[in-house]
């Protein structure tokens, strides 16, 4: 048990509201402040992506004893489910051994998340607007207005986990020497809904992740508990086909009956969703140094925002705070060292994900209903089959293991030069079960 401290969380969302958590247990006094509404107490905004809780996620709920509760909200996806123009599906397993992901609504976990972590004496402070952090001091600066008065509070530590345009962040951007860039993708997004069918059953397979691939542009769609799902179609914002050139329910409903027919009838509020919710966009940010002395640390979002595609935005911030937690066990009351420790294993990882997720949105919208990524994927299961302690999918690295983001990469490229090798043999895609194929593998690897 570390010497108990006052610490303050910056956000309220799930990895503010995880890491406080972890911070109570820890022995710690903690406050958690945001600038928003409590969550439990407003409709969601229509701007969510469904979560896809995978291996690194879990690990962290269940090291604070909470992943029972959470698993009690979420559905399980073991296979992709891919929608042709032509209205045919092909389905695609995730997990070598069988695993999933999990369907999680963004909303229902984070209102139960601020429910477990105040039900153990964590301080939930709302609509706090949070101006100025003074990092020698670890003061947090709380006001109305930017320009009006202000209160300060002194804390021992402050961590921002307020998102990837966070407050915390953008003082220690003022420091010298603070690198920081950000990238947007030319992409935006678009929450709608699929209704549960008069039974309040799903319309359509509830234990797949569905994606509706269309090269440029893709139609996405998660299932919820009560017989929905949240679908999120991603379109670029200039261009043929784009939010500049959907301006009228027209041509929205042109757009649906070329693109996705199949879908226009699953989304009977299509024209309603599309002009009512939202357009949202998605962000790259990459900082460094992620710590202040050991007065203040960026934790999440804050510190490395990353595009949705491989569903470990979320995951990849949830295993900041087990290898923060882990540190602090390790070092105890040395926060200079555990924040030097922090930053330094986690940041090469937090690149690692941001390339690999960006990557997978081409994958996802070009490739899942290619014939060539389909033969690819079958050669890397049999070859799986056959030597599980050679190879092990990226994906299943990613998403099923706890191996670092940075050695997934590395090895993730070196896999896809030999499959390049692979698929480049004559007559692959009706000789590929062959001794030949094994031994040029083995021969690779």
């Amino acid at each position: 048990m570390q010497q108990p401290l006052r610490i303050a969380v910056v956000g309220s969302g799930l990895v503010g509201s995880l890491l406080a958590l972890y911070l109570k247990r820890a022995g710690h006094d903690v406050d958690v402040f945001d600038r928003s509404q409590d969550i439990r107490t407003v409709d969601f905004s229509g701007r969510s992506i469904n979560l896809a809780m995978s291996t690194r996620g879990w690990k962290a709920l269940d090291g604070v004893g909470i992943g029972d509760a959470i698993r009690a909200i979420a559905i399980p996806m073991d296979k992709r489910a891919i929608h042709a123009v032509d209205g045919s599906i092909a389905y695609q397993k995730y997990g070598m051994a069988g695993e999933s992901i999990y369907s999680i609504s963004r909303g229902e976990l984070n209102r139960m998340m601020i429910d477990l972590t105040q039900s153990e004496g964590v301080n939930f402070f709302f609509e706090k607007k949070i101006w100025d952090v003074k990092l020698d001091e670890a003061i947090i600066c709380i006001g109305e207005t930017e320009r009006g008065a202000w209160e300060e509070l002194k804390y021992d530590k402050v961590f921002g986990a307020d998102g990837a345009f966070s407050k915390v962040r953008n003082r220690m951007q003022k420091l010298n020497r603070f690198d920081y860039q950000q990238h947007f993708l030319n992409i935006g997004y678009k929450e709608l809904k699929i209704e549960a069918n008069s039974s309040g059953a799903h319309r359509i397979d509830k234990n797949s992740f569905h994606i509706w691939p269309r090269g440029e542009f893709m139609l996405i769609a998660l299932p919820n508990l009560e017989g929905s799902f949240t679908c999120t179609l991603f379109v670029p914002f200039e261009g043929e086909y784009s939010m500049e050139s959907l301006k009228e329910p027209a041509d929205v409903q042109a757009f649906f009956e070329r693109f996705f027919p199949d879908a226009i009838t699953l989304i009977p509020d299509l024209l309603r969703d599309f002009f009512h919710n939202p357009t949202s966009s998605l962000v790259t940010t990459q900082c460094f140094p992620w710590t202040y002395q050991d007065k203040v640390a960026l934790i999440g979002d804050a510190a490395h925002a990353i595009v949705p595609f491989y569903g470990q935005g979320m995951n990849a911030g949830f295993e900041d705070i087990t290898q923060l937690s882990d540190l602090m066990q390790l070092h105890g009351d040395d926060w200079l060292q555990i924040f030097k420790d922090y930053e330094q294993v986690r940041k090469p990882n937090a690149d690692a994900i941001a390339e690999l997720s960006y990557r997978n949105f081409i994958e996802m919208s070009t490739k899942t209903a290619d014939a060539d990524f389909l033969l690819r994927k079958k050669i890397e299961a049999w070859f799986t089959d056959l030597h599980p302690e050679k190879w092990l999918p990226l994906y299943d690295r990613v998403t099923f293991s706890h191996k670092p983001y940075v050695e997934a990469l590395e090895i993730g490229d070196k896999q896809k030069s030999i499959m390049d090798e692979v698929m480049a043999l004559p007559q692959i895609a009706d000789q590929w079960q062959t001794a030949q194929v094994e031994q040029l593998i083995l021969s690779r690897l």
